[in-house]
């Protein structure tokens, strides 16, 4: 499901400028891993922390960070995707082994969870950059000046 926002981006030339974003919602299954993985490479490139709030996602850009609400203890954490998965059928998400202990789900192993993230619009591209004032005549170029 997909919820508009509006979010009030930055101010420039003294304008308020509206950037759409969409909130996304995910719900289902999630489990932990850890010890087995620790310093290894994730799918990120970066080393896999057993103790940093991450997670593996098999979509979400790297670096996208979401949060991920317990149903069962209504404990939330803010984690980063670092890492491909989970592999196994039926499940969104395979959790740290500190995000699962933040989240209270440590012990079950397996328990469901709401994620919330948000898509940024798409990048502007960049406009043009236009002159500041009137082209040099063909005289003042080849007369070499600045």
């Amino acid at each position: 499901m997909q919820i508009p926002t509006l979010i009030v981006a930055m101010l420039v030339t003294g304008q308020a400028l509206a950037c759409p974003a969409t909130i996304d919602r995910m719900s289902g299954p999630a489990s932990w891993y850890g010890p087995r993985h620790h310093g290894k490479p994730t799918a990120s490139g970066l080393l896999f922390d057993q103790h940093a709030l991450t997670a593996a996602h098999p979509y979400l850009p790297f670096g996208t960070k979401i949060v991920v609400t317990a149903r069962k203890t209504g404990a939330q954490a803010t984690v980063t995707i670092t890492d491909r998965g989970p592999f196994i059928a039926g499940r969104i998400l395979d959790l740290s082994e500190a995000a699962a202990e933040t989240l209270g789900i440590k012990r079950a192993g397996i328990a469901c969870v709401d994620l919330a993230f948000f898509r940024a619009p798409p990048p502007v591209r960049p406009q043009p950059r236009q002159p500041d004032g009137p082209e040099p005549s063909p005289a003042y170029r080849a007369a070499g000046l600045p």
